[in-house]
């Protein structure tokens, strides 16, 4: 077999016993082990390409008498470096994201064992393979978060960022709609207007670009996490595009004043009770055609 045949099957890892002994035999066999254990000791965080180039490079042109024998090889190596770090690189910029649908909820987990749970029409988005170094995630939506013991991260969304520290909260942000509402330990809120840090049952709500006092929370987590939506004075609007939310329907009304505040709740599990929880209060009929819903006055 002649040389370039045994050095190709070397590079293919195909050798026979026979083969081997012959590709021993090579004048420059000890060149190419010494290239190929180069190669072996590749880590992608450590390795400058134009360094370990250099050093393929005048490994060859010390010994003029092989260099035009080993160009083809060296090609090749170099594109295996090109293609790998082009890998390494490309994985390390995706993001991971969690979505959800219509009626649908999520579990994750982040890179630091923090858990999150994720309402339906909702998204979360962050880059596990950097998250050491950039501890932030976006969401869209609403989002309990179950942070772990001392770990800290920022949730950033259209409105303001959550800064948090070993706690439970949640985020929800549609719209011209913020609410954060801590459950455990301290968490940090931002916005373009105001500044605050929530303890233990206290909520941070803007509502269309304005800041509204709540009351205290009392319960110990969100009532979404049981398939069930609460809504103490919020803008009858809210509670319409939560109820779409979760059961996949189109609601329409008309001569309703979709900004009158509602007090009450609807389950996610059955869409006659819920709909009469949310128009019974307000004096509300109703009437169902597919998934349209039409609402109006009694």
């Amino acid at each position: 077999m002649n040389r370039e045949s045994l050095i190709q099957k070397w590079l293919d890892h195909d050798l026979n016993p026979q083969e081997l002994e012959a590709f021993k035999q090579l004048e420059d066999y000890n060149d190419l082990i010494k290239l190929d254990l180069q190669l072996k000791g590749f880590k992608a965080k450590a390795l400058d390409t134009e360094d370990e180039l250099d050093t393929v490079w005048n490994t060859v042109k010390s010994k003029p008498t092989k260099r035009y024998k080993l160009i083809s090889i060296v090609s090749k190596i170099a594109a295996v470096l090109v293609i790998c770090f082009g890998i390494y690189f490309y994985s390390n910029s995706l993001d991971t994201t969690t979505r959800t649908l219509v009626s649908e909820q999520k579990s994750l987990v982040l890179p630091d064992a923090s858990r999150v749970e994720l309402n339906a029409v909702s998204s979360i988005v962050f880059n596990a393979s950097n998250w050491d170094d950039n501890r932030n995630l976006s969401l869209q939506g609403e989002a309990f978060f179950n942070v772990a013991k001392g770990q800290r991260f920022d949730v950033k969304t259209e409105i303001g960022t959550v800064t948090v520290l070993g706690t439970q909260f949640n985020v929800k942000q549609r719209d011209k709609y913020f609410e954060v509402t801590c459950y455990e330990g301290k968490v940090g809120v931002h916005t373009n207007t105001k500044q605050t840090t929530l303890l233990p049952g206290d909520t941070f709500l803007i509502i269309d670009g304005k800041y509204i006092a709540t009351e205290k929370e009392e319960l110990p987590s969100p009532s979404w996490l049981n398939h069930k939506s609460t809504f103490k004075s919020i803008p009858y609007r809210e509670v319409i595009a939560e109820f779409e939310r979760q059961y996949n329907v189109s609601v329409e009304f008309n001569n309703i004043d979709d900004s009158q505040k509602f007090t009450g709740s609807f389950m996610h599990n059955d869409i006659e009770i819920a709909l009469k929880s949310i128009t019974l209060p307000l004096q509300l009929k109703y009437s169902k055609t597919d998934n349209i819903i039409r609402l109006k006055r009694e």
